[in-house]
């Protein structure tokens, strides 16, 4: 039963963590906008970050929100105001004078990545989701390291991996002007992840 279990919470964070979202169109952002190796501070804040707020949600703060409904709802809409503000600054990043796809500016700090999923509310209904769902993995407390250590190790393949895809198109986006292009699309992206989030019941 637990080995089904856990096939069925490798399935559940593949899926959760590689498909499109917040967090993920950040990093393939900053891969074209900065590549890989400047960007890695940010591909850790976000595998570290989530990894650690899925351990809190885990030994019990997911139980605040059940008693304090009021509380999810104030970070879903601080959560959207913020990423409404990245949405903003993205798609005002100056390219590189220089050309050569590089933007202007810095990458997101591992900090700032990994302060950012306490207001990433996706990131929020996985690590809820993954806590009651998959429970069952193992006895308390190793059910929650064990669901920590497997979001840590899927977070970082998949942050790498969508700041790589974003370093393939580097070479497509080699003038300001499909830069600033890329860097609107991206943001409107953002922007639009967040219909699902404001509209659910």
């Amino acid at each position: 039963m637990q080995q089904q279990l856990f096939v069925a919470f490798m399935m559940f964070a593949v899926a959760a963590l590689f498909t499109p979202g917040p967090n993920n169109a950040m990093l393939m952002t900053s891969g074209v906008n900065f590549g890989l190796r400047r960007t890695m501070p940010h591909i850790l804040g976000v595998a570290i970050g989530f990894a650690f707020l899925q351990g809190l949600v885990g030994l019990g703060l997911g139980v605040v929100f059940k008693a304090y409904p009021w509380l999810y709802t104030l970070l879903k809409y601080a959560g959207a105001a913020y990423l409404a503000w990245l949405a903003w600054q993205i798609a005002h990043a100056e390219p590189d004078s220089g050309g050569g796809g590089e933007t202007a500016g810095r990458p997101m700090t591992f900090f700032g990545a990994a302060l950012f999923q306490w207001v990433n509310v996706k990131g929020w209904i996985v690590a809820i989701g993954a806590t009651t769902a998959y429970a069952a993995i193992a006895i308390y407390p190793w059910n929650i390291a064990l669901q920590v250590s497997l979001l840590a190790v899927v977070g970082m393949c998949s942050a790498t991996t969508w700041v790589l895809f974003g370093t393939v198109l580097r070479p497509w986006l080699a003038s300001a002007r499909a830069v600033r292009i890329f860097n609107w699309g991206m943001a409107l992206a953002l922007v639009a992840s967040l219909y699902p989030v404001l509209t659910e019941g």
